[in-house]
C-alpha cells in the first residue's frame, strides 16, 4: 500500500556497478480491462496488457498523466475524509487502485525517457515532472492519512499486510507527515526541486556521451578488435565519412579502445573526453553540460531535507531504511576492506609498473595506459584475451544458457512471448511454474543512441491481489543493458563482463517476478532494504564461473564450437587478476558517497572530498582534470545515495549465500542443485519485502553472514 515518490520517477531501477513461446489455448492472466472513456485512444490511459509501447507519443503524455493525477486526487480525498474508515482493504481498492495506475503509466514514460529519448519526449516528460512529484510528495506527508494508516488495527492484517502497514509508517514519518507549517512547505519544495536536479543532471550525461564526435583513421586503432572497428567504420560512413572510424564514448566502443589501442595519443584523447564528460573541463560547448553546479544543490538539498526530518545528515536519514545500522558502522566495514584489500592492490599496481617499463618502455605510465597495460599483462600471462573469449559467448546462445540455469534451479519455464516493444531488437518474455504465470519481462540489450548508458532493471508492475476486484495481477519487469550490437550479419557477442552482467540484472528480474507475495508494497523487490536488494543480482554472478554451464552458454561465432576447457582454466586462473584493485574502485566510490553525504565536502568542493577519500585509499590517481562525480548516476540521479557502498554489503550476503551451494555441490560438483535452487527461491526470492532481508537470510543459511566467502571468491582471504 502507499507507493513511494521513489517507486514512480526513478527511471534507472536496480544498476550493476561499472556504473529484469506462449503456450497455445493459454488464457491471459491478465485480461485487458480498459477504464478509458470512450472515443479515446490515448495508450497512457489504457489498462492492456501488454502496454502498447509502440504507440506511445509525446503528445499523449500531458492528457494522460494529467487524468490520472487528477483521479488520484479524488480518490485521497475520498480516504482521508473523516467518515472514511481506517480499513486496509478499503484504502487500497480506493487509492493504491488509483495511485497505482498513476504509477505505472508514469513508469511508461520514465522507462520512454531512459530507453529512446527524444527531444520532444524529454519535454513533456519535464513538464509534467513537477506536478507528478508534487503528488507524490504531499501523499507521503499527508498527515490525515498518516492518520488514518496509524488506526488500522494490525491485527486484522495477514503478516505481508502488517510488514507493508509497518514500512508506510516509516515512510510516512520520512516523508515529512509529521512536518507543521513552513517546514512541511518547504520539504515539499525540497522533493520537488531534486527531482528537476536528478533529471537534468541524467539529461547532461547522456547529452555529453551522445553528443561526442571525434574521428580518427582506422591505422590509429591499430589492436583494437575487427568488430569494434567495424562498427566504429560503419558510424563514420553514416556521418559521410568513408576514410575514417568515428570514436564514441558508449562503453562498448570506448572500453576497447582504451584496451587494446596502441596508440596513446588516441587513448588520452578518449579517455580525457570521457572523464570530463558534462563537467567544467569538458571542451568547447560541451562544458554547457557541467553537472557541477547540479550535483552541489542535489547535497545541499539533501542535507537541509535530513535536518527538517531531524537527522544529523543525509547518510543518516538514508540509512533509516536500510539493513546497516549507521554510517559509522558502514564506514568501519569499507575501511577494513580497504585494509584487506590494499596489499594486493599495491602488488597489482608494482606488477603492472614493471611490465610497461620492460615491455613498453613506459617508465610513468599514465592514466589513460593502466587499461591498455593491465590488458597486454593479463594476456601473457594467462595466454588469452578477452576478444578471444568474446567470440564463445554470442547473445542467443548466452541467453539459452542463462535460462537453462533460472529453470533448472527454481523449477520455472521460460517462452517468447511476443508483444509490441519500444524497438524492434526489444523481446517479451514469460516465466511459468507449471501452468502458474509468474509474470513477464521485457530485455533490452543493445547500446544506441538515445539510451541511457549502464545496465539495469525496471520493476515495470508488482505482483499484486487487486483489492478492486480480485484478480492476481502478475509482475512485469524491464532488463535493460547496453552492449555492442552485432555486426556484418554476426549475432551480437559478449565479452564475459557483458555475460556476467545480464545475469546480474536477471537476479534482480527474479527476484521481482518470483514473488509469491499478494501485497505489491512487499512484494518482489518492493520493501526491501536498500542495501540487500543486490542479494539476487550477485548472486546469480556466480554462475557465470561454472564449467558446467558455460559449456552450453558458449558456442563460437565461426565454428559453433563450446568454450574449451584449456580456455576456461586460463579464465578462472585469471579471475581475480587485480581484484584488489577493483575492490579498491569499488570503496572509493563508496566512501566517497557516503562521506559526502555524512560531513559534506569542504567548503563545498566535491573533488576536495574526493581528493581526500582517494588518498586514504586509492593506489592510483587519475590527472585533477578527471570529474568522475559529474557522471555518477548512481548517486545523483538513481537511488543509491549515501547508498553506493550495497554493493559490497550485500555482496558479502550472496557470496555467502553461494558457498551454501558449493558446499552441497562438493569439490568440483554441479552448483546446480535443485534442492539448494527451491530453498533460495522460497526464503529469499519469493517472500520480497514481506520480512526483513536479514531474517530472509538467516532462514536460507540458518545463521547470520559472514564475510569469509566474499573474501575467498575475490582472492583476498
Amino acid at each position: 500500500m502507499l507507493a513511494t515518490m521513489n517507486d514512480i520517477t526513478t527511471a534507472e531501477g536496480l544498476d550493476r556497478d561499472l556504473g529484469i513461446d506462449a503456450p497455445t489455448g493459454a488464457a491471459p492472466a491478465n485480461p485487458p480491462r480498459s477504464a478509458q472513456a470512450p472515443g479515446t485512444d490515448n495508450p497512457l490511459l489504457s489498462d492492456d496488457d501488454p502496454p502498447r509501447f509502440d504507440v506511445v507519443r509525446p503528445h499523449h503524455v500531458q492528457p494522460a498523466i494529467a487524468t490520472l493525477l487528477q483521479q488520484a486526487e479524488a480518490a485521497l480525498q475520498r480516504v482521508t475524509a473523516e467518515d472514511f474508515p481506517p480499513d486496509w482493504h478499503a484504502l487500497g481498492a480506493t487509492l493504491d487502485v488509483a495511485t497505482e495506475r498513476l504509477g505505472r503509466a508514469w513508469s511508461i514514460v520514465s522507462h520512454l525517457n531512459a530507453v529512446a529519448d527524444t527531444p520532444e519526449l524529454r519535454a513533456a516528460y519535464n513538464a509534467l515532472l513537477p506536478a507528478v512529484t508534487e503528488f507524490w510528495t504531499r501523499l507521503g506527508a499527508d498527515e490525515r492519512l498518516y492518520a488514518k494508516v496509524k488506526a488500522i488495527d494490525p491485527h486484522t492484517l495477514n503478516p505481508a499486510q502488517r510488514r507493508a502497514r509497518e514500512l508506510a509508517l516509516r515512510d510516512f514519518v520520512l516523508g515529512g507527515a509529521e512536518l507543521q507549517g513552513a517546514a512541511k512547505t518547504r520539504f515539499a519544495a525540497i522533493q520537488e526541486r531534486q527531482a528537476e536536479l536528478a533529471q537534468k543532471f541524467s539529461e547532461n550525461a547522456l547529452d555529453a556521451t551522445d553528443g561526442f564526435c571525434d574521428y580518427v583513421p582506422p591505422e590509429a586503432l591499430a589492436g583494437v578488435p575487427d568488430d569494434v572497428l567495424a562498427a566504429m567504420r560503419a558510424a563514420a560512413q553514416s556521418d559521410g565519412r568513408d576514410d575514417a572510424c568515428r570514436l564514441s564514448l558508449k562503453l562498448p566502443l570506448y572500453l576497447p579502445v582504451l584496451q587494446f589501442a596502441h596508440d596513446r595519443s588516441v587513448r588520452l584523447r578518449l579517455y580525457r573526453a570521457y572523464g570530463t564528460r558534462a563537467s567544467d573541463q569538458a571542451e568547447g560547448d560541451a562544458a554547457q553540460l557541467d553537472n557541477g553546479p547540479i550535483l552541489r544543490e542535489i547535497v545541499a538539498l539533501r542535507a537541509e531535507e535530513a535536518a527538517l526530518l531531524g537527522y544529523p545528515s543525509f547518510a543518516h536519514l538514508s540509512l533509516a531504511s536500510k539493513m546497516a545500522p549507521s554510517p559509522e558502522q558502514v564506514l568501519r566495514f569499507l575501511r577494513d576492506l580497504a585494509q584487506r584489500a590494499r596489499p594486493y592492490a599495491e602488488q597489482d599496481v608494482a606488477e603492472m609498473r614493471a611490465w610497461a617499463r620492460t615491455h613498453l618502455g613506459l617508465d610513468d605510465p599514465q592514466a589513460w595506459d593502466w587499461t591498455y597495460i593491465a590488458e597486454r599483462l593479463r594476456q601473457e600471462r594467462y595466454a588469452y584475451s578477452e576478444q578471444e573469449v568474446k567470440a564463445y559467448f554470442p547473445l542467443p546462445r548466452v541467453l539459452d544458457g542463462l535460462f537453462h540455469v533460472v529453470q533448472t534451479l527454481f523449477d520455472v519455464t521460460i517462452h517468447e512471448d511476443g508483444a509490441p516493444a519500444w524497438h524492434p531488437v526489444v523481446r517479451r518474455f514469460r516465466i511459468e511454474r507449471g501452468t502458474q504465470l509468474l509474470g513477464h519481462f521485457y530485455l533490452d540489450p543493445h547500446a544506441r543512441t538515445g539510451k541511457r548508458g549502464g545496465a539495469w532493471m525496471d520493476d515495470a508492475r508488482s505482483r499484486w491481489r487487486r483489492p478492486d476486484d480480485g484478480r492476481l495481477q502478475t509482475p512485469v519487469a524491464h532488463l535493460v543493458c547496453n552492449f555492442a550490437d552485432g555486426v556484418n550479419g554476426r549475432p551480437a557477442l559478449l565479452t564475459h563482463d557483458d555475460v556476467i552482467t545480464l545475469f546480474h540484472e536477471f537476479g534482480h528480474g527474479l527476484h521481482h517476478l518470483l514473488t509469491q507475495v499478494d501485497e505489491h508494497a512487499v512484494a518482489g523487490i518492493s520493501g526491501v532494504e536498500w542495501d540487500a536488494v543486490e542479494l539476487p543480482s550477485q548472486f546469480m554472478e556466480n554462475f557465470c564461473w561454472e564449467w558446467s554451464v558455460l559449456q552450453r552458454m558458449t558456442a563460437h561465432a565461426d565454428t559453433g564450437a563450446p568454450l574449451p576447457r584449456a580456455l576456461f582454466d586460463k579464465m578462472v586462473e585469471a579471475r581475480n587478476f587485480q581484484s584488489g584493485l577493483q575492490m579498491l574502485r569499488q570503496i572509493e566510490y563508496a566512501l566517497f558517497d557516503l562521506r559526502l553525504h555524512l560531513e559534506g565536502a569542504p567548503d563545498g568542493d566535491v573533488m576536495a572530498l574526493l581528493q581526500q577519500v582517494r588518498d586514504e585509499v586509492a593506489v592510483l590517481q587519475p590527472p585533477a582534470w578527471h570529474r568522475m562525480p559529474h557522471t555518477f548516476s548512481h548517486i545523483f540521479a538513481g537511488g543509491y545515495a549515501a547508498g553506493y557502498y550495497s554493493y559490497l554489503w550485500a555482496e558479502v550476503l550472496s557470496a555467502d549465500a553461494y558457498a551454501a551451494f558449493e558446499d552441497a555441490a562438493g569439490p568440483g560438483g554441479d552448483t546446480l542443485q535443485r534442492a539448494m535452487g527451491e530453498r533460495f527461491r522460497r526464503e529469499i526470492l519469493e517472500v520480497g519485502g514481506s520480512r526483513p532481508a536479514l531474517e530472509s537470510f538467516q532462514a536460507f543459511r540458518g545463521r547470520e553472514p559472514r564475510i569469509d566467502a566474499l573474501l575467498r571468491h575475490r582472492g583476498l582471504a
